[in-house]
């Protein structure tokens, strides 16, 4: 004969975990789902008492550590009102924390230490072409081609406005 459970859903994981159910005799449809022990996992009268006492005791416990959560939430939440932290300051220091350990990681590190190579390859690439226009800008100044339009330019100057301007 087999004897039918109907418990809630902690019922059947402390069950479970006694090694009273198997997992596959628990259907998922819920609190009232039924569960079946085979005849060869009848307890006796002895034992299943002591497990419903066991039982009662380990959800006696569950709710006192619900209440005893709730409490400590709430005076959580009264010294954070007394203090002045809110959500927005709670949010920038888990903010500012989680930035922290990004930063701490071994990838963020390589990648930060990859970035600053490739900005002082490029950033000495950049001073280059820099010295190589100036280069060029020079010899375009000294060349006869600019000297000539250099030297129209200033005769241009003298006839139109004399030597001030």
């Amino acid at each position: 004969m087999s004897k039918i459970l109907r418990k809630p859903n902690k019922t059947k994981l402390l069950l479970i975990n006694l090694g009273v159910l198997k997992m596959d005799q628990v259907s998922e449809e819920g609190d009232d789902a039924v569960a079946t022990i085979s005849a060869t996992e009848t307890l006796s009268e002895e034992e299943q008492e002591e497990l419903r006492k066991e039982l009662a005791k380990v959800e006696e416990e569950i709710q006192t550590l619900s209440q005893v959560l709730a409490a400590k939430e709430k005076h959580l939440a009264e010294i954070k009102r007394k203090l002045g932290i809110n959500s927005l300051q709670e949010l920038r220091q888990n903010i500012a924390k989680g930035w922290q350990d990004v930063t701490a990681t071994s990838a963020y590190k390589k990648t930060s230490e990859t970035l600053s190579q490739a900005g002082q390859k490029a950033s000495a690439a950049f001073s280059s072409v820099g010295s190589v226009i100036t280069k060029k800008l020079e010899d375009v100044k000294n060349s006869p081609t600019f000297k000539s339009f250099e030297e129209k330019v200033e005769n241009l100057k003298s006839k139109v406005g004399g030597e001030n301007i």
